[in-house]
């Protein structure tokens, strides 16, 4: 992670989704979790509509909500590209929501541990 007096709640989110393996998802309320703000999973989903304008590639698509929900797939151009890359990484989307969601979810509260 990065230190320093600079760095802000984004580049800490960044840096977060940037550890979620591929194939994997985390959620919003997951990392804002893992961060010590558990109550920002708002603030981790502002983060993710901004992460086009990181200077490390930082793979939002791996992030949805708390029930699997592709929630963020407007913020892709087209929106179809959030799901399109889930699936290029082995995942079954229907509905706009990731089946066997539980199989697939990393959280950092655990992957991350100390």
């Amino acid at each position: 992670m990065p230190k320093g007096d600079n760095v802000s709640f984004f580049d800490l989110v960044f840096e977060v989704v940037r550890l979620i393996p591929p194939g994997r998802v985390s959620s919003y309320g997951a990392i804002a979790s893992y961060l010590g703000s558990g109550k920002s999973s708002r603030m981790v989903g502002w983060a993710m509509n901004s992460a086009s304008s990181a200077i490390l590639n930082v793979p939002a698509h791996r992030v949805v909500n708390r029930n699997g929900l592709l929630t963020g797939k407007a913020h892709f151009n087209p929106p179809e590209m959030m799901q399109k890359l889930l699936e290029n990484e082995g995942m079954t989307i229907e509905n706009d929501q990731i089946k066997n969601f539980k199989a697939v979810f990393w959280d950092p509260n655990i992957e991350l541990r100390l």
